[in-house]
């Protein structure tokens, strides 16, 4: 009877030793969060180059771009946030330029855009594989990526041949006012620990917090009506290395 009971325990032993097997969470079902960043771009010109403002070549024909915080190869999203229109490109090689830029595109790019050399201010978003994003009037890279070696950067300009006068329409003049988002918080504490951290490792004291929603305090500096303040107060602010400060346009 011993000899039986010893058995059982034997074996209840050696079952509740064998590990069970656990349950792997698959990690494609965990929501990533995607690089998104709106600010202003750095026109590729060989000058840049020359005098070592940025360290690489970029070719102006390509629908490549130099970001710091995407890797090789990676497609994105980029749109002129005047006009709205937008095409997708690739992040090219890694490559140092001035980090109040979000980014350095080709001189192509700039001109499929119609992007404003005074204020070239645009948005760059990740795009993944698995994504659902559809470009209904996108320029594609993959479409375009041969025709980018052919492609002339000289604009085609159209010439109306009719006796027609056409009628002069003037352009309102957009108003130069954008803010530096450092950061939301879900918190408001969050948010005034930021503010406390800023003034207390920089000589900036004027910074704010805009209450979003009752869980999005953003904290950020401005607003800016001139490039110089604007590019003044980002290059004191990035010496603290956070992760994604945005330029906002109001």
């Amino acid at each position: 009877m011993n000899f039986r009971l010893l058995i059982i325990i034997l074996l209840f032993i050696s079952t509740a030793c064998v590990p069970t097997q656990i349950e792997k969470k698959n990690v494609e079902n965990i929501k990533k969060s995607f690089f998104i960043n709106k600010g202003f771009a750095l026109i590729y010109s060989d000058n840049l180059k020359v005098n070592k403002i940025v360290n690489n070549k970029l070719d102006n024909r390509s629908l490549l771009i130099f970001q710091k915080n995407l890797r090789r190869n990676t497609e994105v999203k980029i749109t002129n946030l005047m006009n709205d229109e937008y095409l997708i490109a690739k992040v090219g090689k890694t490559s140092v330029y001035p980090s109040f830029f979000n980014s350095v595109i080709s001189e192509r790019i700039a001109k499929e855009l119609k992007i404003d050399s005074n204020e070239p201010y645009i948005e760059i978003k990740e795009i993944v594989q698995n994504s659902s994003f559809v470009a209904k009037k996108a320029k594609t890279f993959d479409e375009e990526k041969n025709v980018a070696t052919k492609a002339p950067v000289d604009d085609i300009k159209i010439k109306d041949l009719s006796n027609k006068k056409s009628k002069v329409t003037k352009k309102n003049k957009r108003k130069f006012e954008y803010i530096i988002k450092i950061a939301d918080f879900y918190f408001e504490k969050s948010a005034n620990q930021m503010v406390l951290r800023i003034k207390n490792e920089t000589k900036i004291k004027n910074v704010k917090i805009n209450k979003l929603s009752n869980t999005n305090f953003r904290v950020f500096l401005g607003p800016f009506r001139n490039l110089s303040s604007l590019k003044k107060h980002f290059n004191a602010i990035n010496t603290l290395q956070f992760d994604n400060i945005e330029v906002i346009k109001k």
